[in-house]
Parts: structure tokens; sequence; C-alpha cells
């Protein structure tokens, strides 16, 4: 099967689970997860409507997409591995939003380096839910503080929250997981009031529909779009 009818499968995959539990499809965006797939994957995607990617490194993205958003200025790109400090300025230079925000250094690196940018940098600050994450921050108080950081700078965008559940095959946990987010994402819009949370960036090709039952609103798609990673 090739990228642009998986591209297909899985938005009638995402209407169908939107329309069982009573959600709007057309509230749910999909991303490209595409690490390690090259310029003619993201083509193939292209001309199937995506105009949505996620990469994982700095370097590899700077090699793949600079000739690619000159191509197609529509397409957005978000980061969406974790990112070094020493790679915070590529990164600001590259990418239309920062999904990993996962520590205040960076929230300040960031806001920084962009001070002085055209358009604001979108960010989403990245909540630690599960075993199999090593990143994030570990509560709702952190992310509290955190927030008050991002506001601090004028060129940053606050636009919701991520998080990865835990590599496993029990869908509680995994559900546990989201459930999490959705709780931390609905603390956050009360402490700030008039801000935009609306962005729920979670669930990944083996745990999407979960994620879409439990109010994701961007999905991360890799394998379930592009097939098996080529390291």
């Amino acid at each position: 099967m090739g990228i642009a009818e998986a591209l297909q499968r899985l938005n009638e995959r995402i209407h169908e689970v939107c329309l069982r539990v009573g959600r709007d499809p057309g509230e749910v965006r999909l991303m490209g997860a595409s690490k390690f797939h090259e310029r003619d994957a993201l083509e193939e995607a292209w001309k199937g409507g995506l105009r949505l990617f996620g990469e994982n490194r700095v370097q590899e993205a700077e090699r793949k997409f600079s000739g690619f958003k000159r191509d197609h200025p529509q397409v957005e790109l978000h980061m969406i591995g974790s990112l070094q400090r020493n790679k915070a300025r590529a990164a600001a230079a590259l990418f239309d939003c920062i999904q990993s925000v996962d520590r205040d250094e960076l929230i300040t690196e960031l806001g920084t380096l962009t001070l002085e940018r055209e358009r604001p940098l979108m960010v989403l600050l990245e909540l630690h839910t599960g075993e199999a994450s090593k990143a994030g921050y570990p509560d709702v108080e952190h992310l509290f503080r955190a927030t008050e950081r991002v506001l601090s700078f004028p060129n940053l965008k606050i636009q919701g929250l991520m998080t990865m559940a835990p590599f496993t095959e029990d869908k509680e946990i995994i559900r546990g997981s989201f459930r999490a987010l959705v709780s931390a994402r609905n603390q956050l819009q009360s402490r700030f009031p008039g801000r935009d949370w609306s962005c729920l960036s979670m669930g990944m090709s083996n745990d999407f529909e979960i994620a879409l039952e439990e109010g994701a609103t961007l999905l991360r798609i890799g394998t379930a779009l592009f097939g098996e990673r080529r390291p």
C-alpha cells in the first residue's frame, strides 16, 4: 500500500472513531512523523494532501526540509523529538512549532532566540505521563511555572500540550496517560484563561484510536503512514 492510500485510510479511520465517540473529525489534525523517510516519501504524502510533518532531529530536518519548504511554502513543520539547547537556534529558524518543550532552560533559550523573529514560534509543553517517556515536565505545578515563563517572551506562542504514552499493549495504561494530559490541559485552562490550549498532541500509529477517544486534536503518525522506518 502506497503512502497516499495509507493517508486516505488513516483519515477514514479518524473519521469513523470521531463519529463513534461524538467528536467533530474537523478538529483533528494528522501529522506525518517523517523521521528516516526521504524526500520522495514527503512528496508522495504531500500529493495525498498532507500538509503537516514532524521531525525528531534538527540536522535531519534541515537536510530534508530546507528545499521542501522552499518548494512547498504552505507546509507546516513541527519538532517532535528531544531538543538540545545547542540545536535551539537552528530549530527556531526551521520549525513552525516546537512540541517537545520539556524544561525551563529550553524555554528561556527559545524565547531569547525568537525576540527578533517575524512571526511567533508556536510551542507545546510536554508532560511526562509514563515510564516509557523519560522527557517532559513531571506534573501540573511544573507546567504552571513553565507556562508563566513562556508568556514572558513575546514571540513564543503557547498552543497546548503533548505527551508520549508508555509503549505497552495494556490499553488502560495508555488511556490513563492520555487522560492525564487532558486533566492537565483543563487545569491550565482554569489557571490561564484566554490562552490557547486547543492542541493536545497525543497518539501515534499504535495507539491513535485510543487517543482520539480521549480527546486528541493532533496525531503523530509515522509507521502507519510511511511504513517501517529505514534506520
